[in-house]
């Protein structure tokens, strides 16, 4: 694949640079391209012993001869055994293709030892058949129980009893130092037994010597020296995969019967040819061209006619508690029509391994059809019965929902069965063959970079096309639009120094060095955050200063919008509840936002999926309150038009060491329609799960879209658990959908958060739940403006905060000071003591309302005073004026 790609290089230059081309190059690359498909020769196992147990006879099966060890030198097959067992059922239940196998056992009364001797130390396979039956003295599938080792390692995971009436077959890999390779049966019961043994040589590089660790993100290293189960075996989409059509005899099963839910995924399939091997990925050995021409795709149709967009794909698989596993997940875009088209997320047991992950991606030039895989090491901890793998959309605002997966393997993590082998006693023709292979390699990078420099040269030379460029390049502040952000205290523009808003203080361009110095140079352990647009570090500047270093990810297409959005609204934006931007960094084609540290992290690490304290109801009211604070003044005080999020969730939802909620990440941020507009046509961008339905379906974006996705924040709030949870039920997957649905039905005390439902006042739950409900609705124009969210959660608050003889329906006792005001309603008629202060209909109502907000707003007025230290007290003041009244307006 390579080396076409240079040939199709090669064709598009002047013919006149082609003609400059040396002859002995174009030599070189036919040379080079017949060794690659030398060292691409299907591999040929060194070892390959296929035994049949208790018998002298011989099976063809499949197309391979299995001998039987009857006839096996005695040295094989040591240690106290009783003679073969013939199947009185003829091996009945076992697969019609292998009921040869399972005609015949050999039965251990006492531990006994099968020894084969290996030509090539390294790693193999050893498979092991298993079918009860019963025979002249006994059944085995009530006698038999035993444990399994090879060289010296256990490796059945507890006393094994094979199922009644059924084949099974047991895979493991293991490492061979030495030149022999010794099976042990040991009966833990009356006896052991087994039917067929098959011991075939792969290649070492099969098991790499590292993974990365699922929780948390890291390398787990040591693969190459373990021994491991093979658990399940996995083709997505179909057929079935018989040893017949594996290199390594191998079955791969249809993945059907581990959907979840089968309506989100479909499966797709391409002829084997399209299958594009490139050196440096996925090999035959790694798995057969049908695992790769087959997938199993998110329903892009269900997608598109409805909000189940939201849904990702998830397999369940039943695994054995208590160990660690090894996940390789196998991926081949044959979906693509180009590059770049495709990305997506994927999950294991809950965790995210790949985020926007692109198959096709510059590893692979951008070439689609490439095989390729990705390990995964699931701790002991973490897998807990049922391992899961989802794969959803990505959070990458220009791609269209959807996702795929090939193949998956998971096997169970046993351990050590020695060394890789003494390398003296590897065979001379190995060496040849790996010195021609690296000899080879060094060739084809030096006619790469050859190739590339003179393809460089003459493409330089020709007229510069207008075309978006794909990689980010340094820009200075007055790059990112016709004014710039700030001024120098002497009163000229500069592009090396920018001041963030106009009450803020001074934030300014950082050198990269200074940021490399405040991470410990991006290292992973300083990792406190990852998602769409890059990584989030913790840093701490010369001044001890903590800041949020997030750093944008290369190959994030919209990461430069995402940039210059982030920097153009923060600059100009200031307010308590909105993460603050210190300053940014594009040196070396970088993209660099430094934000003020929030200690306590996100909003969902609070609620879910962390071993996290969880937060009383006094403090998610409060925070609520917060974040709806800020989204209000997005709405309708920082400036003519108002500012949409766009991308409203519990992750973006940050809190101090206060727990004082700060809303953050403003790279999808979108300015509000014109005066005379009701909404901004643009594209479908957000989080699935939060996303409007209305702006979904229409691509029609308003402030009430941020109203949604904060009803959604809130049920968060209210129930513990993530958006989208593909491992429930299919009616609990999507929390709005059933949690609305619970409300609807009256169910509210189902649906809240276990751990504090008891602390919480009937007045003050059945108030937040009445105002997420009303958030969600199903059109804009129904749902609450984010004022009427602000003030409702706030009552809430008082209703929780009332002295614990309060009544909830008692407003005298609840706000005594407003008593007057509730004795005279504005129509002249008067209130009774069961009025519903949490009407917002009640007319009634506005003067207290106006009181109480009045009062509120005085309140954090002052305080924001201080800590912003504005001098602008008329701009406060006018911004007082107009929260008063949108907060007023619906009452």
């Amino acid at each position: 694949m390579l080396l076409e790609r240079l040939s199709e290089e090669l064709m598009v230059l002047p013919r006149s640079f082609s003609r400059r081309v040396p002859c002995m190059l174009l030599r070189a690359v036919v040379v080079l391209s017949a060794l690659l498909a030398a060292a691409r020769a299907a591999f040929v196992p060194t070892d390959s012993y296929l035994v049949l147990c208790g018998t002298a006879a011989s099976a063809t099966v499949g197309g391979r001869t299995f001998v039987g060890d009857a006839t096996l030198p005695g040295s094989v097959l040591s240690a106290p055994q009783s003679a073969g067992a013939n199947a009185s059922a003829g091996a009945a239940n076992a697969s019609s293709g292998e009921a040869e196998l399972y005609r015949y056992a050999r039965v251990f009364p006492a531990p006994s030892t099968y020894t084969f001797a290996i030509k090539r130390p390294g790693r193999h396979f050893v498979r092991l058949h298993f079918f009860p039956f019963r025979y002249q003295s006994g059944d085995l599938a009530a006698d038999a129980r035993f444990s399994v080792s090879v060289q010296g390692v256990v490796l059945t995971d507890g006393p094994y009893a094979p199922a009644n009436g059924t084949a099974t077959v047991r895979e493991f890999s293991v490492n061979v130092a030495r030149g022999t390779l010794a099976i042990a049966f040991t009966p833990t019961g009356k006896v052991a037994f087994v039917n067929a043994i098959e011991i075939v040589s792969h290649p070492d590089d099969l098991f790499a010597g590292t993974a990365q660790t699922v929780n948390p993100l890291g390398q787990y290293t040591g693969l190459s020296t373990q021994a491991l189960e093979t658990i399940h075996r996995i083709n997505m989409g179909t057929p079935k995969i018989t040893p017949s059509n594996d290199t390594l005899w191998r079955t791969w099963l249809p993945d059907e019967t581990f959907l979840v839910d089968r309506t989100v995924a479909v499966p797709m399939d391409v002829a084997p040819k399209t299958v594009q091997r490139t050196p440096g990925f996925a090999t035959p050995e790694a798995a057969p061209d049908m695992v790769y021409a087959t997938a199993r795709e998110l329903n892009k149709a269900l997608m598109d006619s409805t909000i189940s967009a939201q849904f990702n794909m998830t397999w369940r698989f039943p695994s054995t508690p208590g160990w660690a596993y090894l996940l390789r997940l196998h991926f081949c875009d044959i979906v693509s029509k180009a590059a770049n088209q495709l990305a997506f997320n994927v999950y294991v047991g809950g965790w995210s391994v790949l985020s926007n992950y692109e198959i096709a991606n510059k590893d692979t030039f951008g070439s689609l059809a490439v095989p390729l895989y990705k390990d995964f090491v699931l701790s002991a901890k973490d897998a807990m019965g049922n391992i899961t793998v989802s794969v959803g959309p990505a959070t990458v605002g220009n791609m269209d929902p959807d996702g795929l997966l090939n193949g998956l393997e998971i096997m169970r993590i046993v351990g050590s069965t020695g060394g890789g082998g003494d390398p003296s006693s590897q065979s001379r023709s190995k060496k040849i063959i790996a010195g021609i292979v690296a000899g080879s390699a060094v060739a084809v990078v030096t006619v790469v970079m050859a190739v590339a420099f003179l393809v460089l040269r003459a493409r330089r030379r020709k007229k510069p096309e207008k075309k978006p460029s794909s990689t980010w390049a340094a820009f200075s502040a007055s790059a990112l639009g016709s004014r710039s952000f700030g001024k120098s205290n002497s009163g000229g523009t500069r592009n090396n120094t920018v001041t963030l808003g106009q009450s803020a203080g001074a934030g300014y361009r950082f050198p990269f060095a200074a940021l490399q110095e405040a991470t410990s140079g991006f290292d992973e352990g300083m990792v406190i955050g990852v998602g769409g647009f890059g990584k989030v570090y913790k840093g701490t500047l010369r001044d001890d200063t903590r800041v949020a270093v997030k750093r944008g990810n290369r190959r994030s297409r919209q990461g430069l919008n995402e940039f210059r959005t982030e920097i153009e609204l923060l600059s100009r934006l200031r307010h308590r509840h909105l993460v603050s931007l210190i300053g940014y960094c594009d040196e070396r084609g970088e993209m660099i936002l430094v934000y003020e540290y929030m200690a306590r992290g996100t909003l969902r690490s609070h609620l879910y999926d962390s071993e996290l304290p969880p937060l009383s109801w006094k403090q998610r009211l409060e925070v609520s309150i917060g974040a709806a604070r800020g989204l209000h003044y997005l709405h309708t005080g920082s400036g003519a038009k108002a500012i949409i999020h766009r991308d409203v969730k519990s992750a973006n939802i940050l809190l101090d060491d206060s727990f004082m909620a700060k809303v953050a990440d403003f790279g999808l941020s979108k300015t509000g329609p014109e005066l005379d507009k009701t909404h901004v046509s643009t594209a479908v961008k957000g989080s699935f799960g939060y996303l409007d339905p209305e702006y979904f379906r229409r691509q029609m974006l308003t402030e009430k879209s941020d109203v949604y996705s904060f009803g959604v924040v809130l049920l968060e709030v209210l129930c513990a658990r993530p958006v989208i949870d593909p491992t429930l039920p299919h009616d609990m997957v999507n929390l709005a959908e059933w949690a609305t649905k619970r409300l609807k039905n009256g169910e509210l005390d189902s649906i809240v958060d276990q751990r504090i439902a008891g602390t919480i006042r009937p007045e003050s739950l059945k108030k937040f739940a009445d105002t997420a409900e009303k958030c969600l609705a199903e059109y804009g124009v129904e749902r609450p403006a984010m004022g009427d969210v602000l003030w409702c959660l706030e009552y809430a608050l008082q209703l929780q905060e009332a002295s614990p003889d309060s009544s909830g329906t008692d407003d005298t006792k609840l706000v005594p000071e407003y008593q007057r005001n509730l004795s005279t309603a504005s129509d002249g008629s008067a209130s009774t003591m069961s009025a519903n202060l949490g009407d917002l209909d009640g007319m009634s109502m506005r003067r207290v309302f106006s009181k109480m907000i009045k009062s509120e707003e005085d309140h954090r007025l002052h305080k924001e005073e201080s800590l912003t230290a504005n001098p602008n007290r008329a701009l406060q003041q006018a911004y007082t004026e107009q929260h008063m009244s949108t907060l007023t307006a619906g009452i």
